[in-house]
């Protein structure tokens, strides 16, 4: 557990390390918490952040809870009552953190964590290069990747090598992954522009 004393040294201190929750106070010297919770989140930090202040008012709950507080405490409270909320937004972490390590779509599941990939429950054997472009495929599901940004992201390549090596492992991954792979379901060809995962 860290401490800071005021809004800008709590600031400064929660974007500089990793944290799995935040206890913040709004009536802080410097930088209130409503300014240092809205800074948090414009920078794009996740961490749970519980509110504690001695306003009552409704209007304070909303504009924090607005600006991405995951609870709210108002003072005086009982401690067991903060130590309660405290351990149920880091289980809420905890499941969200196990969930990203798991996908699961119709007759495929996939653990990332493990490295695994079933399809009706029998494993299916990808290489780690395969198994690498499924991960990106996953993450960024929805979207149409085109085959440079494949080649950048998945194999690190910056010069562009020939665009058949992306082509060669989706065949090889649809093979694997797809009941029908000349009909896929799950690694869909957006013509002119590349591929899009629709599972």
């Amino acid at each position: 557990v860290e401490h800071a004393a005021d809004g800008e040294s709590g600031l400064d201190r929660a974007v500089a390390s990793p944290f799995d929750l935040i206890v913040l106070d709004l009536m802080l010297p410097r930088m209130n918490g409503l300014d240092v919770l809205r800074e948090l989140r414009r920078r794009g930090n996740e961490t749970p952040v519980i509110v504690l202040t001695a306003r009552g008012q409704v209007v304070d709950k909303v504009v924090g809870l607005k600006l991405g507080a995951d609870d709210y405490v108002t003072k005086p409270f009982e401690m067991m009552e903060l130590l309660a909320r405290i351990e149920a937004k880091l289980g809420e972490a905890a499941a969200r953190a196990r969930a990203a390590d798991r996908y699961e779509s119709g007759a495929v599941a996939i653990d990332f964590r493990k490295a695994e990939v079933t399809r009706d429950g029998r494993p299916l054997d990808l290489a780690a290069r395969e198994f690498q472009l499924l991960r990106y495929f996953i993450e960024h599901r929805g979207a149409t990747l085109t085959r440079e940004e494949l080649l950048n992201e998945v194999w690190g390549y910056n010069a562009m090598p020939s665009t058949r090596t992306v082509d060669v492992h989706v065949a090889w991954l649809r093979q694997k992954l797809e009941p029908t792979p000349k009909h896929p379901q799950y690694i869909l060809t957006v013509h002119g522009l590349g591929y899009k995962f629709a599972g």
